[in-house]
């Protein structure tokens, strides 16, 4: 019965960070309205779920370290309602916050659940020495490195363009049409004119940087931030699904491809019904974004994920994407100080909502267990 309960418990973990997860590679898409919502969380989906396979192969070190390991006793993680409650906590917490809008870390939410009942099962017997250097450090580091990389980045390219900028707050842009596309139609009766439109300073700068060598860039820079997108969904399925297949690492019973393949399928119905709240804060809450910001977002997410994966460092997809379009919103003057400051508080709840709901059920699996 309590394998049953726990499959169960970790198939919700997985549902609630694909539902508060799951958008936070495509939010520049849909904020710079590169690609609608729909278009955004398909491509969202079809990634994170290859990083979810992926994660199979390339991931095993994370496999480990979120099976508990050097964080409790041994014989408290072997036991189901330690599992049990480690998933259950971690994934009210998860989705509480995500009916709220607020994009939380499930790495975070993973680390006080498990705190809370190693912390009840061992009477406050717990090892700081891994919870310090293998867990905290990461999650506390990673937004910071990703605020100041984002800001550079994008400081970099907007000096890199400024011979472009344009002094007027709003400029008249004509567009003329593409002579070649036209010559190629034999049944053009008519000319098409050109296409005049009144836009902001910084749209304008856009196009105006577009246009290299009479060579316009637009489309190049669009299928970039497309695959900047996907690699940042790819790296969130690679980094998550390990931390969330890992708590059914030591049940009997189970395989672990299949352990993989219910993880990505139930973090894929959590992304597709339950993302929209999410999507709307990281999108359009956080800061403006244009395309060259989006994509500079997107690009220090992605490596650093990626990066984190290799080495085994649980770094939460959710600090290091805020933390790049803080970042980019400070460096551009257009950040709402306010939604990040409710953002960090959620944050800073994150750990003792998830250990008390942990230690809560917890005390009920253990009665169970021992009847």
């Amino acid at each position: 019965m309590l394998t049953n309960i726990l499959f169960i418990s970790v198939c919700f973990l997985a549902y609630a960070n694909g539902a508060n997860d799951n958008f936070k590679g495509v939010a520049s898409l849909f904020g710079s309205g590169t690609a609608n919502f729909r278009q955004a969380l398909a491509w969202a989906t079809l990634t994170t779920v290859a990083g979810s396979i992926a994660a199979l192969f390339l991931a095993q070190t994370l496999l480990v370290k979120f099976s508990g390991k050097g964080l409790a006793p041994d014989e408290l993680i072997h036991t189901l309602p330690f599992m049990i409650a480690v998933a259950g906590g971690a994934g009210m917490t998860v989705i509480l916050a995500t009916r709220y809008g607020f994009p939380i870390s499930t790495t975070h939410a993973l680390l006080g659940a498990m705190a809370g009942s190693t912390l009840l099962a061992t009477s406050g017997n717990i090892s700081l020495a891994p919870l310090l250097n293998d867990f905290v450090l990461p999650l506390l580091l990673s937004p910071f490195v990703a605020l100041l990389l984002g800001g550079l980045l994008y400081r970099a390219l907007n000096m890199w363009l400024s011979h472009r900028q344009i002094e007027n707050d709003m400029c008249l842009c004509l567009e003329k049409p593409d002579s070649l596309a036209l010559a190629g139609n034999a049944n053009m009766t008519m000319a098409i004119a050109p296409s005049l439109s009144v836009d902001r300073q910084d749209v304008c700068a856009e196009r105006q940087a577009g246009l290299i060598l009479g060579f316009n860039l637009e489309r190049l820079r669009d299928g970039l931030h497309f695959c900047s997108a996907g690699a940042v969904c790819f790296a969130r399925g690679l980094n998550d699904t390990p931390k969330i297949a890992a708590l059914l690492l030591l049940a009997p019973g189970f395989d672990m491809q299949w352990i993989i393949i219910t993880v990505a399928l139930s973090m894929l119905l959590g992304g597709v019904f339950n993302a929209r709240q999410v999507a709307e804060t990281m999108s359009h809450k956080i800061t403006s974004i244009t395309h060259d910001q989006g994509l500079t977002a997107n690009l220090v997410t992605a490596l650093l994920v990626i990066f984190a994966s290799k080495l085994g460092m649980p770094v939460s997809t959710t600090h290091v994407s805020v933390g790049s379009l803080f970042g980019i919103g400070l460096v551009s003057g257009k950040a709402n100080t306010g939604v990040i400051a409710s953002i960090a508080l959620s944050w800073l709840l994150t750990l003792p909502c998830a250990a008390v709901c942990s230690a809560a059920i917890y005390y009920t699996a253990i009665g169970t267990y021992l009847q």
